[in-house]
């Protein structure tokens, strides 16, 4: 895994800290990750914070992972639909992959992702886990 320098991790930490997205002041559209131009050609975008809660669209799981994921194994990845429509791939945690379909209601958790041994930071960021499954 190629880990961030220190100064760039925390020029990110909006993204990685919040839930948020661009949103579009001339057509509305919302892009999640961020984008600097939106595709209608307009650079006018603002912060929006996204709702922390969807379904689950798809998913599924990895056996084989990187050495940075060892102690997550097996591991869930999925696709979210959040309330407002937007579409998120996250992991998903606290779920039994066998317990898991679409249509699950899911909502967003805050976890450590990674800690970095050469610089030791520990980098945390939105995971989503089901929700009365």
């Amino acid at each position: 895994m190629r880990h961030e320098s220190v100064p760039i991790y925390w020029r990110n930490i909006p993204q990685y800290y919040r839930l948020v997205a661009k949103r579009c002041r001339k057509c509305g559209s919302i892009h999640y990750p961020p984008v600097a131009r939106c595709g209608c050609g307009s650079k006018d975008l603002e912060d929006v914070e996204l709702p922390r809660e969807g379904k689950l669209l798809e998913f599924t799981v990895l056996h084989q992972v990187g050495t940075d994921f060892l102690k997550q194994k097996p591991l869930i990845l999925g696709l979210v639909e959040l309330t407002n429509g937007v579409k998120i791939a996250a992991q998903i945690v606290d779920a039994q992959p066998e317990k898991l379909a679409p249509g699950v209601k899911v909502e967003a958790v805050f976890r450590r992702v990674v800690v970095d041994g050469k610089h030791g930071l520990v980098m945390y960021g939105y995971k989503f886990r089901p929700v009365g499954v």
